[in-house]
């Protein structure tokens, strides 16, 4: 009965694995579409300034946007590129973060309150978020 007991003990975790292991298959064979980045809303590109503009970081150097943040387009709306700025009129506030999706919708229940979102499709999908903004 004890080695029973053992056994039944050492295949729990395993089993516990290979089943989140097989959903984490499933749910990425339905993600198989590209995300709807030119039907979700996305931020437009900044408006120009008179201040010059600061060093833009190397493409290796990826930011890292966080709650409360303020960012500005400065690409387009199918390619955008945030780069923080301090916060001001013509800006998008960062009002939440979603880790490991893709889905631009879920910042309409997440987030009501957002105005536009950002889709950051890594080819590694623990690297992907949403950002909800709000045009400030």
């Amino acid at each position: 009965m004890i080695v029973g007991l053992v056994v039944l003990l050492l295949l729990c975790p395993c089993l516990g694995l290979a089943g989140w292991a097989a959903w984490r298959i499933a749910d990425a064979d339905n993600d198989t579409t590209p995300a709807p980045s030119a039907t979700a809303p996305v931020v437009p590109p900044g408006l120009p300034s008179d201040a010059p503009s600061p060093v833009l970081p190397s493409p290796d150097e990826e930011e890292e946007f966080a709650k409360g943040d303020c960012v500005v387009n400065d690409g387009t709306e199918a390619d955008a590129e945030l780069r923080k700025v301090p916060c001001g009129p013509n800006t998008y506030q960062v009002l939440l973060r979603i880790p490991a999706t893709t889905d631009g919708d879920r910042c309409q229940t997440l987030a009501p309150q957002a105005t536009a979102n950002y889709v950051h499709d890594n080819s590694i999908d623990l690297f992907d978020y949403v950002l909800c903004l709000k045009k400030r």
